[in-house]
C-alpha cells in the first residue's frame, strides 16, 4: 500500500470536516444578514431564499459528517453557488422588489459571505466532479 493511499481516510475527513464547517459559516452569515433566526426578509422571496439556504447548508454539512457524501458534496456546491449569484444579482441589477443592495458591491458581511462561499466552491466542485467519475 502506497503512503498516498494510506493517507487518503485522512485526508478525505479533513476536506469533509473543512466543507461541513464552510457550509455552517454559510448559514450563519446569512442568519445574522437577516437579523435572527427567526426574522425573514422583505420581499417574502428573498426572506425564504435565506430559509431555504440556510437549512440546505445545515443538511449539507451533516451529510458531510454522518452521511451519503457525494449528495454532501453536491448540495454544498449549491449552498456556495446559490449566494453568489444573489449577491451579483442583488447588487448589479437588483431582483424583482428589492434593490436596496444595487452598487452596495463592498459591504463587508458580503465581502466576507463572498470569500467563504468561494473557499466552499473552491473545496466543494472538484470533489463532486471527482466522485461523479467514480460513478455510482
Amino acid at each position: 500500500m502506497s503512503h498516498h493511499t494510506a493517507m487518503a481516510p485522512e485526508t478525505a475527513w479533513v476536506g469533509r470536516w473543512a466543507g461541513a464547517l464552510l457550509c455552517l459559516v454559510v448559514a450563519a452569515i446569512h442568519v445574522v444578514d437577516q437579523g435572527g433566526i427567526t426574522a425573514t426578509r422583505a420581499p417574502a422571496y428573498i426572506g425564504i431564499a435565506y430559509h431555504v439556504l440556510e437549512v440546505a447548508a445545515v443538511v449539507a454539512a451533516a451529510l458531510l459528517l454522518v452521511g451519503p457524501v457525494r449528495p454532501g458534496w453536491l448540495l454544498a456546491a449549491g449552498v456556495a453557488a446559490g449566494p453568489v449569484l444573489g449577491y451579483v444579482l442583488s447588487r448589479g441589477p437588483g431582483l424583482p422588489d428589492y434593490t436596496d443592495d444595487v452598487g452596495n458591491w463592498t459591504e463587508p458581511l458580503g465581502l466576507v459571505s463572498l470569500a467563504v462561499e468561494g473557499a466552499l466552491l473552491l473545496l466543494s466542485v472538484p470533489l463532486v466532479v471527482r466522485s461523479l467519475r467514480r460513478g455510482p
